[in-house]
This record gives structure tokens, sequence and C-alpha cells, in this order.
């Protein structure tokens, strides 16, 4: 039998009938201007530092700034009609079909129009960040044993020590998880192993989770050894501080994903969320995602070979079919409940 693990939103976004759930929600600046609203599934910690620079030259400007999951943002924009200026999201797919659904703005300037062709999708969105999808295990258990370079290696690991793995294994439910999902369904299609994987999770009572960060405070308390599929921001920005946490990309292949934005259609201060995704792809915001907020830029140039970028796209939409999904789920759930 599987556990599942689920973090409290601490709040709901009071000024709407729906109330999609908020994980966290902050104001920035204190001008009399106007007020810029931003959701984003990217934690506060790590966007604060962009949004402090941003307003370093705009005092006139208030910006609030909404967490929620990958799922509530695409709830929020897509049923509820949700007033934002700017959409952030690590779910590219989720991204995807609000932009193909009509949601998102047509946006124009030149920091959009030097991104990549991989890196945009039309004139409606935008990748700002690249980063892997990784494996996280704990030194001081596995002491002993030698660490996974592979997912070939991690289920040959799990197979001959299932005692030490029992319910100490940790990943996303993906439905839950938007960002779960497009990793499960990505990891997929890349790989059979995927599956043979996810039968050894479900035998070892794979402990399931809405996001990286619960996943992370699990495997530092010494709840569980491993976790797979975190997002690799979130990862590195912890190991700074937590050295026992072995950050590995699965040289198979790891999956990078893009964190995108889009202004959405209707945005009251359209203009000012397109001027904070343009701070965001210049020189200065790049530096800043880079060093303060752990985001790794866009740069092709620096990838490894055996990374992955999933590629933003319509074909990230063929999960999204309400019969692909129910049928990929239901996969999932007969893995996890191996006896």
């Amino acid at each position: 039998m599987r556990q599942f693990i689920l973090a409290t939103a601490v709040s709901l976004f009071a000024t709407m009938a729906g109330a999609f759930e908020v994980e966290d929600e902050r104001v920035f600046g204190n001008g009399p201007g106007p007020e810029i609203a931003v959701l984003s599934t990217t934690d506060t910690a790590f966007f604060a530092p962009l949004i402090e620079a941003f307003l370093v030259g705009r005092p006139n400007l208030r910006l609030r700034y909404v967490v929620a999951s990958s799922q509530e943002v695409y709830r929020a924009i897509h049923d509820e009609g949700a007033a934002f200026d700017l959409v952030i999201s690590s779910a590219m797919d989720l991204q995807m079909k609000l932009a193909n659904d009509g949601f998102a703005a047509s946006y124009a300037s030149d920091a959009v129009a030097r991104l990549p062709g991989w890196a945009r999708w039309r004139d409606r969105l935008f990748g700002f960040a690249l980063e892997p999808v990784v494996l996280l295990a704990s030194r001081r258990a596995m002491v002993g044993l030698e660490m996974p370079r592979t997912r070939r290696d991690l289920i040959d690991l799990l197979r001959a020590h299932p005692a030490r793995f029992n319910g100490r294994i940790g990943t996303y439910d993906p439905h839950v998880s938007g960002a779960g999902y497009l990793f499960a369904t990505q990891d997929a299609r890349q790989t059979d192993a995927f599956w043979r994987l996810a039968e050894v999770m479900g035998r070892l009572n794979a402990r399931l989770y809405c996001c990286s960060g619960e996943m992370i405070n699990d495997l530092v308390a010494g709840d569980i050894t491993l976790a797979y599929n975190v997002v690799g921001s979130y990862a590195l920005s912890r190991v700074k501080d937590a050295p026992d946490i072995v950050v590995i990309e699965p040289e198979d292949f790891t999956v990078a994903l893009l964190r995108t934005g889009f202004v959405p259609v209707g945005a009251g201060q359209g203009a000012l969320g397109g001027a904070l995704l343009d701070f965001m792809l210049s020189p200065r915001g790049r530096g800043l995602m880079d060093t303060a907020a752990g985001l790794p830029p866009l740069d092709q140039s620096l990838l490894q070979p055996y990374l992955r970028p999933i590629r933003l796209d319509p074909g990230l939409l063929v999960y999204l079919d309400r019969i692909k999904r129910e049928n990929f789920l239901a996969e999932w759930d007969a893995a996890m409940t191996q006896p």
C-alpha cells in the first residue's frame, strides 16, 4: 500500500469566489501606483530577489505575488478567470494548454524576440529558466551502497535491498501535482524502464508527495532515503545547508523542464506583467535567477549530453487528453499498489 503526503495550503485567495488554494501570498513595494498581480508555482523565497530588483527602478509600483500548485494555477485561470498580469508555472503541459485554449495574450518585445525557438511558442508562451529534474539521496542512509547513476542502477539497488528502502522512497503523486504528472509522462515517453521503476517503488511502499519541497524536507529529516524526480533548483538550494544530500542527474537521461510565463488575456496591468517578464529575460534578471534565485538561465551551450529538454510545443497536450490521462493514472495506480 502506498503512503500519501500532502502539504496543506496555508490560505485561500479570499478576493475570489471559488477560492483556488493558495500556498503563499506576499505584497512587495508600497508605492501609490498600480499593483501588478503575479500567479506562480515558484516559491516566494526563490523569486523575491528578482521582484525586489525589478521594483528598484519602479518605486511607484506594488507587486502581489501569489504562489499555488500547478494544478491550482491552471484552475485559477482556466476555470475561475482569476485576474493576474503574469502567470508562471513549471508545469509546461498545463501552461501550453492554457495558451493553446486562448487564455494567453499576444505579447511582443525585444527580450522575447531574442529567445530561441525551442523556448517560446508563437507570441503567447515564453520560457525563462531551464532546469533538470533530479534524483536525491541521503549519504548517511546510503552508507555501504553505491549511488545509482541510471534508472537501471536504481531499479537494481531497490530490488537488492528491499528491507532497507521499504517506505523510504519519495516521489510526486501525479494525481495532485501537475509538474509530477508532466515528469512521469515524460519519463514514460523516454523509456519503458520507468514502469519497472514505478512497480518496484510501489512494492516498497513509496511515499507520494505534492511538491519537491516536502520531499526534500523529509529527506533532510531522515524520514526517506531517496527522492525521485525532484525539481533541480529546489534541490540545489538546499544542498548548501544540507551536506548529507546528494544530487544525481541520471546519466541514461535527465529530463529538463522549462519554467514558462505568459500574460493572460484581459490582464489589467498586462504591459507591466510583460515588463516583469522582460526583466526576467534581461542580463540583469538572468544573472539574479542564476545566483540569487538558483534558477538556471536558458543557455543550451551549457547542457550536458544526457539532458533532454522538454520541447515547448503542442506535443505537451497529448497526455492531457482525458482518456490518455485516465489510462496513464490507472497504470500508475496499478504500479503503486503492488502486493
